[in-house]
């Protein structure tokens, strides 16, 4: 204040005069160089993941970089870069409560598994092939070519349980790769049940479709891909950082990774 060193009155008669307290006028903010660095991580991660609102951010800042930053505190500043302005939500259809899904209580007791299709740049079709462990979300494969036919399917699932080991179920639809005798009988030789979902009931299957659902968002929509190779190559990074980094809302806010290693 200025009355303070121009009139040369006590702090205490001017903060009466002004009406605040003494512990107002002696306080010096403390957290600016603080409030810095989470501007600059917010502004980082928003650029890197111009598909993550303030939710995924934050999840990322607590459980995976382990800043205890406060999450009023967090958002404040978020809307301060204006941040919160980059992404419209669509207006959502409502839809009937399709129920739970069995959570699994230890990892490899069942994998649900999915296809997708996209295109590359010279307009030939894409398909992806995806795996999820339902028991902690863990994106286990996405194996890409312009055709997966039953042959492919076995062979990306016997590559993926030469690491991770063998499920005791599969969860997938009624398309023509799963339903092949070719399939039916490599899962009887290695003792593993196929839970076929009901036709087009696809929220029985929701793990690998919500799975299904941030691949299209955060890696197809935003690349456009020249081969199969980079498609594939693109798919391969984006699948570490889905299970190493990516916080996942369904599992308490942390990475699927970051989840099996605590269990």
């Amino acid at each position: 204040m200025k009355g303070v060193a121009k009139h040369g009155i006590s702090i205490r008669l001017a903060c009466v005069v002004y009406g605040i307290s003494e512990t107002c006028y002696r306080y010096q903010a403390k957290l600016d160089g603080e409030n810095a660095l989470i501007a600059e991580w917010l502004l980082k991660l928003t650029q890197a993941h111009k598909r993550w609102g303030f939710g995924l951010c934050f999840l990322y800042l607590r459980n995976v970089r382990g800043y205890a930053w406060n999450h009023k505190r967090v958002y404040r500043i978020y809307r301060e870069l204006e941040l919160n302005l980059r992404i419209k939500p669509r207006r959502r259809i409502k839809r009937g409560y399709p129920g739970e899904l069995t959570v699994p209580t230890a990892p490899n007791q069942v994998w649900s598994m999915d296809f997708m299709g996209d295109q590359l740049v010279s307009g030939k079709s894409l398909r992806t092939f995806n795996v999820l462990d339902d028991y902690n979300r863990e994106g286990l494969g996405i194996e890409v070519d312009l055709s997966l036919p039953a042959q492919r399917v076995i062979r990306a699932l016997d590559q993926i349980i030469e690491w991770r080991g063998k499920p005791a179920a599969l969860r997938c639809d009624n398309g023509p790769e799963y339903i092949s005798q070719a399939l039916v009988e490599w899962a009887n030789r290695r003792r593993i049940t196929l839970i076929y979902i009901q036709p087009g009931k696809p929220t029985q299957n929701a793990y690998i479709e919500r799975f299904n659902r941030t691949a299209r968002h955060e890696w197809l929509d935003l690349h456009e891909f020249t081969s199969v190779a980079h498609a594939q190559l693109l798919a391969t990074q984006w699948l570490w950082h889905y299970n190493n980094e990516r916080p996942n809302s369904a599992i308490g806010g942390v990475p699927p990774a970051q989840l099996l290693q605590a269990g």
